[in-house]
């Protein structure tokens, strides 16, 4: 006798037994459909998209966002004929004026002749003051990058900022990088199955690096914006490929001189993003770069950004693709990520109430149903307006390379679908 086929006669022989099963017809076959339409919608309150320039042939990537005093924005990326192998790779920038609706011609604001300049940030001080990060890449290798940076108190001018500062924004991580790492990897769950350029498979590799100054003190680079904190501190995020893990420059005189956290150790948690916790926690979420599957990392630091919890993985699917974070005025957090297992065809936005616990689909910025095209790489800021703007890289199959930006009205998003 068939005792499934039994159980079901019996359970669908009575009103409540048909209710029942109904149900739980709809809750298999229906469920997933309903998950992926979620996944599929796209955000609400959009107010402008649009490129900072016509796509073209060359490499455009890693850009950055900030806003100046008087209300305009301006954005830098990367562009040339490639990246860390293209010696002709330089910063360019772009204005948009406050009320208007074009971005300027684009403009050169930071090229190393005969080296590729890449991962530029821009952000403005709590005194006012512009500054440009960026890292030069020595030998065409990300493990011998150096950082660079510029400041401009007049940027109001056309074209690129009346630089009057630059100097290199060097890192030593101290005695205690090799330690820290030791005890973090002991600590993470994860199988020690991940790479970084100095070691490819063994923990104890990458332990014997840290200990060797040469190579700890070189190939710190910039991607995401810095957190400005309530007391006044600039965190600004760094990460290594030579390591394949993060760390944290960190200055208490707005950016005059810089010191060094403890690294947040992992196995491919980079270009952290950061935020500052109703409770005073700092929380970093991480592009994973480590062992599949990829999911976003997270690690948390109680005292300032000193030291950091090893990274752990959250649910959020990770292609292997850069992420950004930002605290909105009204204390709710966005998460801008390619939530994907692989490719970069689809950009969206996850939103938290709870300082990061929980994240919810607020819906997709850019999306191609033919993952052919890419949108990556995002930088995030809340303007004077409230308006979220957001830039990031859009790579058209047929069409070519822009740098794409978004505004939006976080009032309107919507996370109850």
């Amino acid at each position: 006798m068939n005792i499934s086929f039994l159980r079901v006669n019996l359970i669908y022989s009575n009103a409540a037994g048909r209710i029942l099963f109904a149900a739980l017809f709809i809750y298999i076959h229906l469920s997933p459909l309903c998950l992926k339409s979620q996944q599929e919608v796209p955000i609400v309150g959009m107010i402008s998209s649009q490129p900072i320039f016509p796509s073209q042939p060359l490499h455009v990537h890693g850009s950055s966002i900030a806003e100046l005093p008087d209300g305009s924005l301006i954005a830098c990326w990367f562009e040339g004929s490639g990246e860390r192998q293209a010696n002709d790779v330089r910063i360019m920038g772009a204005r948009l004026s406050k009320g208007s609706t074009t971005w300027s011609k684009p403009f050169e604001m930071a090229d190393t002749p005969g080296i590729p300049d890449c991962n530029p940030v821009l952000f403005v001080n709590q005194q006012g003051r512009l500054f440009l990060t960026w890292i030069v890449v020595l030998a065409n290798r990300w493990e011998h990058a150096v950082i660079k940076f510029r400041t401009a108190d007049r940027y109001n001018t056309d074209g690129s900022p009346a630089w009057n500062w630059q100097d290199n924004l060097f890192i030593q991580p101290g005695k205690d990088f090799a330690e820290k790492i030791k005890e973090g990897l002991k600590k993470i769950k994860e199988p020690s199955r991940g790479w970084s350029e100095y070691a490819p498979s063994y923990d104890q590799l990458t332990i014997q690096a840290a200990g060797d100054p040469r190579k700890s003190s070189i190939g710190w680079m910039t991607r995401i914006k810095p957190l400005q904190t309530k007391n006044g501190k600039i965190i600004l995020p760094l990460y290594s490929d030579g390591f394949n893990l993060s760390i944290m420059a960190i200055s208490s005189d707005q950016g005059k001189t810089w010191n060094t956290s403890f690294p947040i150790v992992s196995r491919g948690g980079i270009q952290p993003a950061l935020i500052e916790r109703s409770n005073g926690e700092l929380l970093a979420l991480m592009r994973d770069n480590g062992d599949e599957p990829g999911n976003i990392k997270m690690s948390i630091s109680g005292n300032g950004g000193l030291d950091w919890t090893p990274a752990e993985k959250i649910s959020i699917p990770n292609p292997g693709s850069s992420v950004e974070m930002l605290k909105l005025k009204d204390g709710r957090l966005i998460l801008v990520c390619n939530d994907l297992a692989e490719g970069r065809y689809k950009l969206s936005l996850y939103m938290s109430a709870d300082d990061g616990n929980t994240w919810k689909f607020g819906g997709w910025i850019d999306n191609d149903s033919s993952k052919r095209d890419g949108f990556s790489y995002p930088a995030v800021i809340q303007g004077s307006d409230g308006r979220i703007h957001i830039t990031y890289s859009k790579h058209a199959a047929e069409k070519g390379k822009t740098i794409q930006h978004v505004s939006i009205n976080p009032e309107q998003i919507s996370t109850g679908r």
